[in-house]
């Protein structure tokens, strides 16, 4: 039966019945996605069934229940995080699936403003977490997922760690001045936005998980969900979470407000919030359906997941009068692209070998089109999933993008079953070199035992170690080293170091210059600090900042090697898990002797200006220091007073010569403090291209008096001061 003939026919007891059923597996989806942010359909049917209960609401008034999900705003709030009661709803929005369904939305408003032009503002949907920023004089005091539209959770610590979402706001405009002038106190303002993780920073975290054989999130949506709500403000700062702010929904003095939402966007920008780009005003319904109709392809593009577009009468006063249903504001509606899924075929299931040795099957499909590009592979992640599925080679199955993203496998076609399909079985030895796989208790991942004897892993270890947040070895692209490996130019990291330009010349699409840049960009990448080695090398569980705390702490890779689990455990953020992974590592005589000769070629071993006796050194040092190397309180020789000891930087715009992320550590090396905000403890601001407010506030500082230490300077000044050629 069709959606649209639901409830006809229907006597009044069996509307009873199937508006109870909706009720309750609404209530349970609700729960799944907002308190669990764990979906289990798509929105696309969670929105068939609302639409069918709101059918049948309508046609059955009488049944209509003050706890139904059409009368108040989905969610509730989680018992993990202190309540916050929204001093304004945040509520959700009413959808449309066609241009036929924004022209009836169109021809609601104006019945409801007869006579009077309506303009509109459209924007990109951007599928996230929804949050409440409170602002007080201009400084963040709180922030508050939706929740219920009622009551939210206080997240506060978590949002701070938002790069995009600034702390203090920048000065206010001459018209806001004089409100706040004119209102003779202090201002108060607060808006609402979508925190969300770009496509990017999800891939990555999905990889790490998958690697470490820990469940995957399903679409970045859940991921920034689950990010947000970590109890420890770390682990999501170490996420990349990003945020578009969009609606101001308090302000006091309340002629602080533009009057418009266009207005209103360009004064959030003014403020210092970041605000979606390719938001666009709209003189009438025609020209949001063409908005809307230009995306539905494009938005495949974007470095970060749409869902639709969400559409706003721009006159605020006219919002006004159209008001709110129970639900949803009347001047607002969602337009909502429909789920692109595809049918195909399981032409192969085969196994891919990570670099910390999981096995993970993938679908290998009959290509076909879907959501802007071409199909043929998807993940299955492993062996439970295959199962859970029940995928076959041969099988006919529906796909997707999960978050329009990632393909993955929806549902296998069981209908198209021919008997023919063959059931997939996890190797017991690596399809690679043959080594045993096992899967240990209590993990969903199968591992080649064999380690970096294993050419895959080998492979994968060094497109990992030569990556940006590696060694940042710049031209080391998996092509070469797959070249490299092939021709045994090079059997692991340790092998780049003695490679020269003779023999890259001779390799396919190195030409003489690409030879020469590369054996630069290797050279130069002796000189990294232990943090990135260590993270360089790949130990399980080990991402940048454990890497970073632990290079910290012993300052040297032989003492770190040397640690016993009881005594990495003292090192603040590393458990049991990190403390087992690196004692096993640095047992294994393979992996000791990479080390070695890893050192032997000039790779720096150090951080200098860390852990007791650690190496510590000035402008240039590094190259060539091995196991050993520096100085300090354990008889190798003085330690080296550090230059920048006890001064506070501040970096704003870009840096055009540098990388903002080697400056700082280089900063952290040489003893310096790398900070995000201008105080007036504040040494140096360092200002490049663009620069924000910080630099305004530093001038202000240094004006009125209240930091005569401060300095401002230039990129050339900061490379003269960190030795920086």
């Amino acid at each position: 039966m069709a959606d649209e003939d639901r409830g006809v026919g229907m006597s009044h007891e069996e509307a009873a019945g199937r508006l109870e059923d909706l009720r309750r597996a609404i209530r349970h989806h609700d729960y799944q996605y907002y308190v669990l942010d764990n979906p289990e359909v798509s929105d696309a049917d969670y929105d068939q069934l609302m639409r069918e209960l709101l059918r049948l609401e309508a046609a059955y008034p009488d049944l209509v229940s003050p706890d139904s999900p059409s009368q108040k705003v989905a969610g509730v709030a989680a018992a993990t995080f202190s309540p916050v009661r929204h001093q304004t709803p945040l509520l959700s929005l009413e959808n449309a699936y066609s241009v036929a369904e924004l022209e009836a939305f169109d021809r609601r408003v104006h019945a409801l403003v007869p006579g009077e032009d309506v303009r509109y503002v459209a924007e990109l949907k951007i599928d996230g977490l929804s949050v409440a920023l409170r602002y007080e004089d201009g400084v963040l005091v709180q922030a508050a997922t939706r929740g219920d539209g009622e009551v939210g959770e206080d997240v506060t610590a978590n949002v701070r760690t938002i790069k995009s979402v600034p702390k203090r706001l920048k000065s206010l405009g001459d018209r806001a001045r004089g409100a706040i002038s004119e209102a003779g106190d202090g201002w108060t303002i607060i808006v609402r936005g979508e925190v969300f993780m770009p496509v990017e920073a999800f891939e990555k975290v999905n990889r790490a998980r998958e690697e470490a054989g820990e469940a995957l999130f399903a679409n970045p949506r859940n991921c920034a969900a689950g990010s947000l709500r970590q109890l420890d403000p770390k682990v999501t700062a170490g996420r990349e979470l990003d945020a578009f702010l969009y609606e101001i929904l308090h302000c006091d003095p309340p002629a602080l407000a533009p009057s418009t939402h266009w207005e209103t966007l360009r004064f959030l920008k003014e403020l210092g919030f970041k605000t979606n780009p390719e938001s666009t005003f709209c003189p009438d319904i025609g020209a949001v359906a063409e908005y809307c109709q230009s995306w539905d392809e494009r938005r495949f593009d974007l470095p970060y997941e749409t869902d639709g577009v969400v559409v706003k009468v721009d006159s605020l006063e006219q919002r006004a009068r159209l008001g709110f249903r129970a639900k949803s504001p009347r001047w607002s509606i969602a337009f909502k692209y429909p789920a692109q899924k595809a049918e195909t075929t399981v032409r192969d299931i085969t196994v891919n070998v990570g670099r910390t040795g999981v096995l993970t099957p993938v679908a290998e499909l009959e290509p076909v089109r879907l959501a802007g590009s071409t199909v043929s592979r998807a993940s299955l992640h492993n062996e439970d999933i295959v199962r859970e599925k029940d995928v076959r080679i041969g099988d006919t199955v529906i796909i997707q993008k999960a978050g329009e993203v990632i393909p993955e496998v929806v549902e296998v076609v069981a209908a198209k079953r021919t008997g023919d399909e063959r059931v997939f079985e996890m190797p017991t030895r690596c399809p690679v070199c043959g080594a045993l796989v096992v899967r240990e208790p209590g993990e969903a991942a199968h591992r080649c035992t064999n380690g970096l004897a294993c050419p895959a892993q080998v492979w994968e270890s060094l497109i990992h170690f030569g990556s940006r947040d590696g060694m940042d070895i710049e031209g080391l692209g998996p092509k070469i080293i797959g070249q490299l490996l092939e021709t045994g130019l090079i059997h692991d990291p340790a092998g780049l170091y003695k490679l020269t330009e003779e023999q890259l010349v001779e390799m396919e699409r190195l030409g003489p210059k690409s030879a020469q840049n590369l054996v630069r960009a290797i050279d130069a990448s002796r000189a990294r600090p232990l943090n990135r080695l260590l993270y360089a090398l790949g130990l399980r569980h080990v991402g940048d900042r454990a890497a970073y705390l632990l290079a910290t702490h012993f300052g040297r890779l032989d003492r770190l090697a040397a640690a016993s689990e009881d005594e990495l455990q003292q090192v603040p953020e590393i458990g049991e898990k990190i403390a087992a992974s690196i004692v096993e590592f640095f047992a294994r005589e393979v992996n000791r002797d990479l080390v070695r000769r890893l050192a032997e070629s000039g790779v720096n071993m150090t951080m200098p200006g860390a852990g007791e006796g650690a190496a510590v050194a000035g402008p240039g040092a590094g190259q060539g220091a091995g196991p050993g190397a520096g100085g300090g309180p354990d008889g190798q020789g003085p330690a080296v007073a550090l230059p920048l000891a006890g001064l506070t930087f501040v970096l704003t715009g870009t840096l055009a010569s540098i990388q903002r992320r080697d400056a700082e550590e280089r900063i952290r090396a040489l003893g310096g403090r790398p900070s995000s905000s201008v105080s007036k403890k504040t040494d140096y601001v360092v200002a490049g291209e663009n620069p924000g407010s910080k630099l305004e506030k530093a001038r202000e500082l240094v004006a009125s008096g209240q930091a005569p230490g401060l300095r401002i300077i230039g990129e050339d000044e900061l490379k003269r001061l960190i030795g920086h050629a």
